[in-house]
């Protein structure tokens, strides 16, 4: 009778665990205190592998440009990132209105001096980089001519062609210009100046001036909107169908920087009177008649998180070298390599379908990367552990971490140089569970007809459940509310930065282990 009981008791339990990760006591209360328990932990084998990362999702509000080539001769390659972005509009935006005096009220409205642009410029600003600061580089910008959109509700992933939405025939060619990371020309008092709360106001930057009549048709095409001649500038999505599409920036030169892009500003200068605060009037400079004027530069359209920014990464056919390796296995950012890990659920289930599971620990360990280079890249610091059925949907839905399905840990690299889920038993009871009803289910519509074996065998090599016991190791970016003190993940992004680490395991190489806690009851 209590071998029975406790064989229906797997499924009960393994439903409906807690929400947090201790799961230890659950199921116990449940059963009469006459049946003893005893604790027991026992290992399983874990298969893993390295596998192609391929295109990976690339939202994010970082662009990045450059070439990096691995310093190690046996390494990884080179890489090549680019980027696409637009630019916002904000709703029904229109420039600064002309001077105008009223000779009845005396009053005068309006602040520009002439109707014109002073100057146009493209500005792109970075605050950080991975590589050689005094690399000499040189950087591309072409405007977006193409037949084809960036368009919201698309998913852009990183290997997005940027020959589709430009014309590579009769580019448009924006500005071209070479530079360092670490600009030297620029003095050290303007480099470490603050403001008055301390802030630094030097912000680097790569400056690509523009025609003035690139600013003079953006300028009468928003006058002719404030007459309604047009509604170009109403919001982002017509000025960027009808204005100006965005821009596709790359390198064609240098190799040993990665620029992280923070922002891309278009920027406006412009010429306006001083004026009389309460009047409105034109201020005349002192002791003369000519007025008082003033040139201004304005930000007036900038990437932001409200338009589209997609990069492009390239990487070398050296990458796959790396895959083929058999003792040990990778994971490679950005774009480059994931470790798949098939997990040991159809033994578990055999060995301890009669228990119950508290906690499952799964650890990969990484061989120390030593620093025989002046530029090394370094092991990811967060990864994701997640089903490899599920990759797609995580990164395009903008999901978080359930801790069922989907984990993530940040490498120890001081103590153990490892990454550890310490309870994954919500994720290897999910999956039991998961084939354990189809197969019921399959049983029962089969009837007398029931085939075991063809069904496993189905099981294995349906699209829809091939996957079904791999996860996917993939290095992410964590992103945290930093106004609570919970600190609570508000998102994650695949990662696009260099980095790598290269774990314990592989095909030729030794099992993981699988670390299961379970309670018994004594028969």
């Amino acid at each position: 009778m209590k071998v029975k009981y406790i064989g229906t008791l797997l499924l009960a339990v393994l439903t409906f665990f807690g929400c947090d990760d201790n799961t230890g006591t659950l199921g116990i209360d449940m059963l009469p205190g006459s049946d003893g328990i005893s604790a027991h932990t026992t290992t399983f084998e874990v298969e893993t592998k390295s596998v192609p990362a391929g295109a990976v999702y690339a939202k994010t509000s970082t662009g990045y440009v450059g070439k990096f080539t691995d310093p190690d001769p046996n390494g990884f390659g080179d890489y090549e990132a680019s980027f696409l972005t637009q630019l916002n509009c904000t709703d029904n935006f229109t420039f600064p209105k002309l001077y105008q005096y009223d000779e009845k009220t005396k009053t005068g409205s309006g602040i520009m001096a002439g109707d014109s642009v002073v100057s146009t410029q493209l500005v792109i600003y970075y605050s950080s980089w991975f590589g050689d600061s005094l690399n000499a580089c040189r950087m591309s910008v072409y405007e977006l001519n193409g037949d084809k959109e960036l368009t919201k509700g698309d998913a852009y992933y990183t290997n997005i062609n940027p020959e589709n939405y430009y014309d590579k025939y009769s580019p448009k060619l924006l500005g071209r210009k070479a530079y360092s990371a670490y600009d030297t020309s620029v003095p050290d008092s303007v480099r470490n100046a603050t403001d008055a709360s301390g802030n630094k106001t030097f912000y680097p930057n790569i400056t690509f001036p523009q025609s003035k009549e690139f600013g003079k048709r953006i300028l009468e095409l928003n006058r002719a909107f404030e007459r309604k001649e047009n509604d170009f500038f109403a919001n982002a999505e017509n000025f960027i169908k009808n204005v100006f599409k965005g821009v596709y920036i790359k390198t064609d030169y240098g190799d040993g920087t990665i620029l992280y892009i923070d922002r891309v500003d278009l920027q406006m200068q412009f010429r306006f009177h001083y004026v009389n605060d309460t009047t409105g009037v034109k201020l005349k400079k002192k002791n003369s008649d000519e007025d008082s004027l003033y040139y201004s530069m304005n930000t007036v359209f900038a990437s932001t998180k409200e338009v589209i920014q997609a990069n492009q990464f390239q990487n070398s056919e050296l990458l796959q070298k790396k895959i083929d390796e058999k003792g040990y296995t990778y994971i490679k950012s950005p774009a480059g390599i994931f470790t798949q890990a098939t997990m040991p659920y159809d033994d578990i289930y055999k060995e301890l379908s009669q228990d119950t599971l508290n906690a499952v620990k799964l650890t990969f360990t990484n061989y120390n990367q030593e620093d025989k280079y002046k530029f090394n890249m370094s092991a990811p610091n967060d990864v994701l552990l997640i089903r490899k059925q599920d990759l797609k949907t995580f990164f395009e839905e903008n999901k978080v971490v359930d801790n069922v399905t989907s984990f993530t840990v940040t490498h120890n690299n001081v103590a153990t140089n490892q990454y550890t889920f310490r309870n994954i038993a919500r994720l290897v009871t999910t999956c039991i569970n998961e084939k354990q009803a189809a197969k019921k289910k399959a049983k029962e519509e089969a009837g007398t007809a029931w085939d075991e074996a063809a069904w496993e065998e189905k099981w294995k090599s349906d699209e829809a459940t091939k996957d079904w016991d791999k996860v996917l190791l993939i290095p992410v970016n964590v992103i945290y509310d930093n106004t609570s003190q919970n600190k609570n993940i508000t998102g994650i992004q695949n990662d696009l930065q260099p980095g790598y680490a290269k774990l314990k395991g592989g095909p030729e190489g030794e099992s993981l282990k699988l670390e299961v806690t379970y309670t018994r009851f004594n028969k």
